[in-house]
């Protein structure tokens, strides 16, 4: 691979860790702050769904800012995994985002 073909790689990886690495930790992120925030069902909601669009933001500008193309796309989406097990698991508070 030649200089330019490397670095187009390395731009389209960060775009699309952007855009779906980003939807994928906002909806997690949603889905996490509907389950534990201790607030009544309706604001929890609100608030979480509010929330979303500054983690979409911040994990836009981490993909751009990360040191590695690899730290770029693991981060989110090992962030992504754990807030969703942290809400989908747990049954004993009878609360689902």
């Amino acid at each position: 691979m030649s200089g330019k073909e490397r670095l187009g790689a390395a731009l389209g990886a960060r775009i699309l860790s952007a855009l779906f690495g980003g939807y994928a930790l906002a909806y997690c992120t949603t889905a996490f702050l509907s389950v534990y925030l201790p607030l009544a069902r309706a604001d929890r909601v609100a608030f979480a769904s509010l929330a979303c669009f500054l983690v979409w933001v911040l994990a836009v500008l981490y993909a751009f800012g990360a040191r590695s193309t690899w730290r770029a796309c693991l981060v989110p989406l090992t962030l992504s995994a754990l807030l969703a097990l942290a809400a989908f698991l747990p049954h004993d508070f009878g609360a689902r985002p």
